[in-house]
């Protein structure tokens, strides 16, 4: 089966205007719209460094009960979030490489190892 959603537990956690403290959350697998449409954000023409703030907030659907996940709530993230949703993004999303599961030729053992995109 085709997984399209994946929990994660931040290692800070968004703390709200009241107060509370959001450490659970559900991100998504990207679309091409995803990646796309922000590019014609305003925020990211002015700051291509703004281009992960949009992403996230389109592909984070759940982060404990704060409903709607926005851009504010994604630039109130503590900076250690936000690298954790970063390279979680990129591992569901498989952006710079690719897992594969190998064989040892001589003990026959399996583990998982990424290989490399071709020319890059």
């Amino acid at each position: 089966m085709f997984q399209t959603e994946y929990e994660f537990v931040l290692p800070c956690g968004y703390l709200d205007a009241e107060g509370t403290l959001h450490r659970e959350g559900i991100m998504r697998r990207a679309t091409a719209a995803d990646e796309i449409l922000p590019l014609k954000d305003p925020r990211v023409v002015k700051n291509p460094a703004y281009l992960i703030v949009i992403l996230l907030s389109r592909v984070v659907t759940r982060l404990g009960g704060v409903s709607p996940i926005t851009p504010k709530t994604i630039e109130d993230l503590y900076a250690t979030d936000l690298a954790h949703l970063q390279m979680l993004y990129n591992d569901i999303n498989r952006l710079d490489s690719h897992q594969v599961v190998v064989t040892c030729p001589q003990c026959q053992h399996e583990f998982e190892t990424e290989l490399s995109r071709v020319g890059g």
